[in-house]
């Protein structure tokens, strides 16, 4: 039982190497590179059921924050976000800044640097799967603060239970899906590697 309680593992694996400030320049430019095209490719998985699609691109910015830390997962998603600027991206149709300013959903996209890099500074020392998870529950709760902060201005909502309806407990069951996901794989990646 203390086992799954704990939060932080002794254990050094070879892939917390992808984390460490000492990795080759080579390596970190690779990773920051990959998550922000898994982060692309996950946001062209949408369901809209509601304003704010349902989409796979959270699982790489939560796992960008594990596997890179808080500074590689910051600069993957502020790459992504760049990429955003001259092609489309994003999990809606358009791009660029008037698209990335001016969308319901723009709050979430703006949330995502934040994101990876609070679950980067708890994952740190957090590293056992309880402290992942933890790590990653911080980070979806910044970033969906920021989506619904942004999504009640922008779509204009009534009340504010509106925007904290639509914009984050439909989600939540979903969510939870994905930390639950994303920890269970870095912790499995730890073990391995």
């Amino acid at each position: 039982m203390s086992t799954i309680l704990t939060l932080h593992s002794p254990h050094l694996a070879t892939v917390d190497g992808l984390r460490q400030e000492q990795a080759s320049a080579a390596v970190q430019v690779l990773g920051i590179v990959s998550f922000a095209l898994l982060t692309a490719l996950g946001a062209q998985v949408r369901i809209y059921l509601w304003e704010v699609p349902i989409t796979m691109q959270t699982l790489f910015v939560y796992g960008s924050g594990l596997y890179l830390g808080w500074r590689g997962g910051l600069l993957a998603m502020l790459l992504y976000l760049t990429l955003g600027m001259f092609f489309p991206v994003f999990a809606g149709d358009g791009f660029g800044p008037a698209y990335l300013f001016g969308a319901v959903s723009a709050g979430y996209l703006l949330g995502m640097p934040l994101a990876a890099t609070v679950i980067g500074r708890l994952s740190r020392r957090w590293n056992a799967l309880t402290g992942s998870l933890l790590s990653v529950v911080a980070g979806s709760l910044e970033q969906n603060t920021v989506g619904v902060l942004w999504l009640h201005f922008v779509a204009d909502h009534a009340t504010w239970f509106e925007s904290i309806d639509k914009g984050w407990l439909r989600f939540v069951v979903f969510d939870l899906a994905k930390i639950l996901f994303v920890g269970l794989v870095y912790t499995g990646t730890r073990r391995l590697l």
